[in-house]
């Protein structure tokens, strides 16, 4: 049987441009820019380094090319539309293959869409990448809600992780007329993507994600605090200790400061260039797999295409009250079904997030003794020695192979 015809796309792609007045102002608090001394921090241990913040400053008043950036956003096409009355904007790329399966994409926090970009290609097209053009997805990698080009928001104060999978099932089925679809997603949007898988798994081929976590996560009086005020056992080895609390230099300040008083950080963020870029490097620098150098993974046009998103849709402010809206509006269940998310579930694990003691070797086996691995319906789970919390920035080879396989026989 020969494969449908492809149906034209419903939507008139629009092309991201941000006005030359914008990029002017920014232009000029760049070069404003007033830092505080920081001494004794050349090792990064207070947080962010003036010194390098100050260099990425000064590359971005004098160097960027914002209208290089967007040329090469707008390779792919863009749309905008509004779901139940949000604003969504999303990045796509055609599939090319005999049947492509339509794939959304969820990015997390301090992501933007344009964090997909080293994967978008090879799904879209796998024939023009050394893959099977029978695997191709047709693309779809919307803004999250209240990040980047998807603002403003309305007075939508309960937009949280959950709410925006109904948006995203809407946007599938009923904006672009999918029957059925795939999705994928990291970070938060992991947890948009497990709540699609467990409210409409039967409209789902299957999911594709870069962690195992709970979708009550954000649930609790101290879901700010992993440890929820527990004191680390003293009878553990010291590379576990050591280990522990790492990891929780990693996400203590960030989830605290987003969780109990969004409203009070975000206006120095969406005032200074300089606060804001601040705020989210140190979270690309601790987060991504780097070695202590962050260029290694991100260049400075990389960082600074990013952060300019962030900015010139003054959307800094939007992207982290996410978080108390999670906590805030806590997640409920669909269904009594077990497991909780029905849809086939592919995980990626990476090595830089290894808990505390466990090895690459043992991140599978860890997951499958955990609690966590009774909420999936866990087909296909790999782990890599490599790679941080940006998985499809870092590794896109691995996390595109890993993708593909948890939708083998499932389309």
């Amino acid at each position: 049987m020969s494969a449908p015809e492809p149906q034209p796309f419903p939507l008139r792609p629009e092309p991201i441009h941000v006005d030359e007045d914008i990029l002017a102002d920014l232009r000029r608090r760049l070069a404003a820019t007033r830092l505080p001394p920081d001494p004794g921090n050349r090792d990064g241990s207070y947080g962010v380094d003036a010194g390098y913040l100050r260099e990425l400053l000064d590359y971005w008043h004098s160097e960027f090319d914002w209208r290089a950036a967007e040329a090469a956003i707008n390779v792919y096409e863009h749309y905008r539309v509004e779901v139940d009355g949000v604003p969504v904007h999303f990045m796509r790329k055609p599939g090319v293959g005999p049947n492509p399966t339509p794939l959304i994409l969820t990015h997390g926090w301090p992501w933007t869409f344009w964090h997909w970009a080293k994967v978008i290609d090879p799904l879209a097209d796998p024939g023009a990448h050394g893959g099977d053009p029978a695997e191709a997805f047709d693309v779809i990698a919307p803004s999250f809600p209240g990040f980047g080009f998807s603002t403003p928001l309305p007075d939508h104060p309960d937009m949280n992780y959950w709410k925006v999978a109904d948006l995203w099932h809407t946007l599938m089925t009923d904006t672009l007329g999918y029957r059925k679809y795939a999705a994928a997603g990291c970070d938060v949007g992991a947890l948009v993507t497990g709540q699609l898988g467990h409210k409409y798994a039967d409209e789902l081929h299957a999911i594709h994600i870069g962690s195992g976590l709970k979708l009550t996560l954000f649930n609790g009086d101290r879901a700010w605090d992993f440890a929820a005020g527990k004191p680390i056992p003293e009878d553990i080895p010291d590379e576990i200790r050591a280990g522990i609390i790492e990891f929780d230099h990693r996400f203590a300040v960030h989830l605290a400061a987003h969780m109990l008083a969004p409203s009070t950080l975000a206006p120095g963020l969406s005032d200074s260039p300089a606060g804001m870029l601040a705020w989210i490097l140190e979270r690309w620098m601790s987060w991504s797999d780097n070695g202590g150098d962050i260029e290694s993974v991100f260049s400075k046009d990389d960082l600074l295409t990013h952060a300019t998103i962030y900015w010139v849709t003054n959307s800094i402010g939007s992207s982290i009250r996410t978080y108390a809206n999670n906590n805030r509006y806590p997640w409920t269940p669909a269904h009594d079904r077990q497991p909780v998310i029905e849809a086939p579930t592919g995980i990626t694990f990476v090595g830089h997030e290894n808990p505390p003691g466990v090895g690459t070797d043992q991140r599978v086996r860890n997951f499958l003794d955990s609690d966590r691995a009774g909420w999936y319906n866990h087909v296909n789970l790999t782990a890599h020695e490599v790679g941080g919390h940006f998985i499809p920035w870092e590794i896109p080879a691995q996390w595109v192979e890993d993708l593909r396989r948890t939708f083998r026989g499932r389309r």
